[in-house]
């Protein structure tokens, strides 16, 4: 019952509002006005399969589009432009397709220079199976929450000596309490019952000890939700033996990043996957497909857009368009359940354009 209610409704994103953030309202008719990164490679097709939708349904948004820049922009260090950042400022809600940064070519990560810029703590990532597409496992229903600013990526790295380079991991109480206050915070938005925190305090007992300490902090305050600690490596062999037996898990930023890619391979991978919506203090959204690029296979009708709707479904639940985000979710659901329009990545033979007109006529 807990799965088809999610499901049928989504996530919640909870309205912090004792953070100092109001809850985002919209007035009857009002038309929204949010940002769109349409991303590179697969993006721009899966992006227009959002538009198309949302035209259908008759989502009142008005996009304001940004593309990645050709040059570094030096008040950014990264190829994002200022003027695009300021967009979701202003905006304060947003849809990100999938960005790739050069590896390796010393230019700031598309995606660490929109966390940081903008505040972007928590990375919320619901992973649940979809009925109609058989898996492994058929009762996934969980929610990985993770820190998103600090940790491993702090970008913090120099060479000590020619050979030794040294990165530096960087945890602070007042990360750790907003993420921790977030997920508990979720868990009882939504009826979940238990909060993981996933940590290897074993071995990093300041970094990692300070997370757990700011984690039990807040779970005193939730004495209705069950509050477990575990170690990352044992918590992934448990999460590929059993994945129901976690419900929210809450994490710092490297931990988050590896844990929830795997929950995403244990529902049939990107694909399929559920979406990212990231938030700060409940002022901004930016909602988020979670996969590559895929340059490969980019013009030419093939990307599976599943993932940049339903992140868009998530972005719509915040703008509290309720009716619209159903209708959207539920219309992507029966298409994937009845499996005559699947893409290559979920067994079947569909473009995207196929699939999405598909979507289109069960809204």
């Amino acid at each position: 019952m807990a799965l088809r209610r999610l499901l049928q409704q989504g996530g919640v994103l909870p309205r912090m509002t004792r953070l100092g953030a109001a809850p985002f309202s919209t007035a009857s008719g009002e038309t929204i006005r949010a940002t769109l990164f349409p991303g590179d490679g697969i993006g721009p097709e899966i992006a227009e399969s959002v538009k198309q939708v949302f035209n259908v349904a008759g989502v009142p948004i008005e996009w304001e589009e940004h593309y990645v820049g050709t040059e570094v922009d030096p008040r950014t260090e990264s190829f994002l432009t200022w003027e695009s950042l300021e967009s979701v400022r202003r905006n304060k809600v947003g849809l990100k397709g999938p960005m790739a940064t050069p590896i390796g070519k010393g230019h700031r990560s598309l995606n660490l220079t929109l966390r940081k810029e903008l505040g972007l703590y928590a990375n919320v990532r619901p992973c649940n199976s979809l009925p109609g597409y058989k898996t492994r496992y058929d009762d996934v229903n969980l929610v990985t929450i993770r820190e998103n600013t600090e940790g491993e990526y702090s970008g913090l790295e120099h060479q000590v000596v020619r050979g030794v380079v040294e990165s530096l991991k960087i945890i602070t109480r007042q990360a750790s309490l907003r993420v921790a206050e977030y997920a508990f915070h979720y868990a009882k938005a939504n009826g979940r019952e238990r909060v993981s925190a996933i940590h290897k305090a074993n071995i990093m007992r300041k970094t990692d000890g300070l997370f757990l300490k700011c984690c039990r902090e807040v779970a005193e305050k939730y004495p209705e939700i069950q509050y477990e600690e575990v170690i990352i490596d044992n918590c992934c062999m448990t999460l590929v033996k059993n994945p129901g037996l976690f419900d929210v898990l809450v994490m710092p930023n490297l931990y988050g990043d590896i844990i929830s890619d795997l929950c995403a391979g244990l529902i049939g991978g990107f694909g399929p996957d559920t979406p990212v919506a990231t938030s700060v203090k409940v002022a901004f959204c930016l909602a988020e497909a979670v996969h590559g690029s895929a340059p490969d296979i980019a013009g030419m009708n093939l990307a599976n857009p599943t993932a940049l709707m339903l992140s868009a479904v998530m972005m719509l639940r915040h703008l509290q368009f309720n009716d619209q985000a159903d209708r959207i979710h539920n219309a992507i659901l029966k298409t994937i359940a009845e499996g005559k329009f699947r893409t290559a990545d979920l067994g079947g033979k569909a473009s995207t354009s196929e699939f999405t007109n598909a979507v289109c006529d069960h809204i």
